[in-house]
């Protein structure tokens, strides 16, 4: 197994230089098991956020060769849970297929005062994402 973490190229880069925004396990059939860690975007309302969120993650998807289709486990934390259908209707526009798995957490503040929301996920890209035939 190959592991290697990065800010992949052309993907908007991570507010700071102490992390990196994914972690790609090469599997033996050639697909990709990808962590992509919590991802925050500026904007006034949720509703903004959680759009350029998803825009994020489609970025850095796209850099490593997936879609958001791709998307198999989502974890969601969010400053107020009252808020969560303008959340979920964001969501919705960006996941349109089968729901994949997730988790929504409600938190008193995140990394940014601004911050209103923020979404990591794992995906599977390449071979390992196609069914068996």
């Amino acid at each position: 197994m190959k592991v290697t973490l990065d800010n992949p190229a052309g993907a908007p880069q991570p507010l700071s230089p102490y992390y990196s925004q994914v972690a790609r396990v090469e599997q033996a059939d050639g697909g990709a098991l990808l962590f992509v860690s919590g991802q925050i975007a500026e904007g006034a309302t949720l509703a903004e956020q959680s759009r350029g969120v998803f825009e994020t993650l489609d970025a850095l998807l796209k850099a490593h060769g997936g879609t958001l289709a791709d998307i198999v486990n989502i974890r969601t934390y969010l400053t107020d849970i009252g808020k969560l259908q303008e959340y979920g209707a964001v969501r919705r526009e960006f996941l349109t297929g089968t729901p994949p798995t997730s988790m929504t957490f409600e938190v008193p503040k995140l990394f940014r005062p601004e911050a209103q929301i923020e979404v990591e996920v794992v995906a599977v890209v390449g071979q390992a994402a196609r069914p068996a035939a």
